[in-house]
């Protein structure tokens, strides 16, 4: 049976990680309690009684721990990568994996000289049933070929709850890199493409005077040889909306367009995991909620078998490389 652990408890998708990987069939071997966000350790504690509270160096040492599962302050997450993979064990981080070119050049070669696995959990992908429902339904030819996708990002800023790290680019990346990269791994996905270029991209902070170098706003505009993509992310989700953020997909094609409506059906059916498909032959509703979620059995079958089957290591690479580039490249908006 498969082992892991979590080194780096800095954000809710860690929960994610753990729920997905022991309905995989791993087994929980412990987390090191070191978080800059009290409460996620005591939703920890009260989620997982039985996991036993580790030291970072012991995870680390310790040989029968086949996966670290990493979802620590952004800027930490390569280091911990890289001492992971030096150590012997395959990665499981958030996103962004990396916040530096610097950072993305030292995971391929660390990867290069370990043959271990680097995978991101891309969660508005890999954890959004109605997502992986969009996949199935292109690769089925339902909307013909994918020519264009247009993803919105909108956040909660949830301002009481964030920790100082979360208002400084240099720790958290920069707001495409730190939340625009699903929506890049998303366009690279559901296009087929293996690689892009950044024809635009931007980043602003309209709402925060106050904090200058924080950004609350960014769009990207992407181009393949295959297809075109529009991102756009933001921490302006409204206080009346009754969850985080209003995600929304829409995947056009030759043949029809599917619109993901990921968390809510503002106004209309209840619950998350809306589809909506058009094409020459229907126009319906598809509710995904029952869809299974396969990344993390993948990406145990990848770790047992040393394949590739839950996402390709260049995508990932391809994915850090846009992000970063958009981010470097992105003119400045709204208060300076």
């Amino acid at each position: 049976m498969l082992r892991f652990a979590v080194v780096g408890m800095d954000h809710g998708h860690t929960l994610d990680h753990v729920k997905g990987l022991l309905a995989a069939g791993a087994e929980f071997a412990g987390y090191c309690p070191q978080t800059s966000v009290p409460a996620l350790l005591e939703t920890f504690r009260k989620t997982y009684p039985d996991a036993p509270q580790v030291d970072r160096d012991a995870i680390f040492a310790d040989q029968s721990i086949d996966i670290i599962c990493i979802a620590a302050i952004p800027r930490d997450r390569a280091g911990l990568a890289i001492r992971a993979m030096k150590a012997g064990k395959d990665v499981m981080t958030d996103k962004p994996g990396v916040t530096t070119f610097a950072q993305l050049e030292e995971v391929r070669r660390t990867v290069a000289e370990t043959g271990r696995i680097f995978s991101i959990c891309f969660s508005e992908r890999h954890c959004v049933r109605s997502a992986v429902k969009a996949g199935k339904l292109i690769k089925e030819g339902a909307i013909g070929t994918v020519i264009q996708t247009l993803g919105m990002g909108p956040h909660r800023l949830q301002l009481p709850t964030r920790p100082d790290w979360f208002f400084d680019p240099h720790q958290y990346g920069g707001i495409i890199v730190d939340i625009a990269s699903h929506q890049v791994d998303q366009f690279l996905f559901y296009t087929g493409s293996t690689d892009a270029e950044v024809a635009a991209s931007s980043v602003g902070n309209f709402g925060m005077p106050g904090r200058p170098n924080f950004q609350d706003f960014g769009e990207v505009l992407l181009r393949s040889d295959k297809a075109s993509g529009y991102v756009r992310v933001d921490w302006f989700t409204p206080e009346a909306l009754p969850t985080w953020g209003d995600g929304r997909l829409t995947i056009l094609g030759t043949e029809g367009y599917i619109e993901l409506r990921k968390y809510i059906d503002i106004a209309g059916r209840p619950g998350k995991d809306h589809l909506f498909l058009v094409n020459g032959k229907e126009m319906t509703h598809i509710d995904c909620s029952s869809e299974k979620l396969d990344y993390f059995d993948a990406f145990a079958a990848d770790v047992r078998d040393r394949t590739e089957t839950a996402m390709p290591q260049a995508h990932v690479y391809e994915v850090c490389r846009l992000s970063l580039e958009a981010q470097s490249k992105a003119a400045r908006l709204g208060h300076r």
